[in-house]
């Protein structure tokens, strides 16, 4: 099954629309407009949100509680930008982030719903920006993680010479619309190089399947272009004692003050239930800034599956 996706004409636009006290209202509205077409098909004309960031608006606050600690909590909501409507079908009011916490010279922690420590580095290291143009997020098995959690505990180390992590948990409450998941990350940033190195694990409550997820990538700028790269691996993935293993390498290069291309190749491989499998797809994408807040970006994926049908596009 052979897939590809051109996206043109594309408008992503975000930051703060008003502050009051210690609360901010904020948002990113994203939109593309693209054809896809896969193997057998005919080709499609689209218009969907979120293809570099997904589309959100939300609350959040932080108040100073004194001897350097402070209060915070964040709200947000996502939407589709074509449509107008909640970010899925299944979406409450503030499913991307909802939680309150505490932050100082320990680091920081949260509860409630937020992104898991792996998700927050998953895609550091994926060329062509992270997009629905990125062939990672279209091939990779071991994308296919809990990227939020309900009922989570999750605290942020404070940076120790460019070195930092994070480490959460999440409550199932023994019910099946909850995972219980522990997730861990160990990151570091300096001068031109920055490493990081994640590991998830998720269990329904009724413990039918146990899912562990390894994260590897870095980048290094070289001045003239940045190279990036990342391995995963996913185990247990739809079969006990199935293993996925994924990577990608690509480039940023920097064309001036507002224009980056981008290019990238990702492969994965599987011993899925219906035998081996192989996935691999590349991309290329340009972004120009028009100011702080707008940039306009386009490109072209391609990808290939060689069971079943093509990967989805994340």
């Amino acid at each position: 099954m052979k897939k590809s996706l051109i996206a043109l004409a594309v408008l992503a636009a975000s930051g703060a629309a008003m502050a009051q006290s210690s609360v901010t209202l904020y948002g990113i509205a994203d939109l593309w407009v693209g054809s896809a077409k896969s193997t057998g098909g005919s080709r499609v004309t689209l218009m969907e949100s979120g293809g570099v960031n997904g589309s959100r608006w939300g609350l959040k606050g932080s108040e100073d509680l004194g001897g350097g600690l402070k209060a915070n909590f964040d709200l947000q909501a996502g939407f589709a930008m074509d449509t107008g409507a909640a970010g899925s079908a299944t979406a409450s009011a503030f499913s991307r982030q909802s939680w309150v916490g505490f932050s100082g010279g320990f680091g920081a922690l949260r509860l409630g719903r937020t992104t898991t420590p792996y998700d927050d580095v998953s895609g550091a290291a994926d060329a062509v920006f992270d997009s629905a143009l990125a062939p990672a997020n279209a091939v990779f098995k071991s994308t296919k993680y809990s990227g939020r959690q309900n009922n989570m505990f999750y605290y942020q180390a404070p940076n120790f010479g460019g070195v930092s992590g994070a480490l959460s948990y999440s409550l199932d409450e023994k019910s099946a619309a909850n995972d219980e998941v522990t997730s861990v990350n160990v990151t570091y940033a300096g001068g031109p190089l920055g490493l990081h190195l994640a590991f998830q694990n998720q269990q329904n409550s009724a413990r039918t399947y146990d899912v562990d997820f390894l994260r590897l990538g870095g980048s290094f700028n070289f001045g003239m272009a940045t190279l990036k790269a990342n391995y995963g691996e996913a185990k247990n993935y739809q079969l006990k004692g199935g293993k996925t293993k994924d990577f990608q390498i690509g480039v940023d290069v920097p064309m001036g003050s507002a224009l980056t291309l981008s290019a990238s190749y990702a492969k994965s491989d599987d011993n899925a239930t219906a035998g081996d499998a192989s996935r691999d797809g590349f991309g290329v994408a340009a972004a120009y800034t028009l100011s702080k807040r707008t940039f306009l970006y386009g490109g072209f994926r391609h990808d290939e599956d060689d069971k079943g049908p093509a990967a989805a596009t994340v």
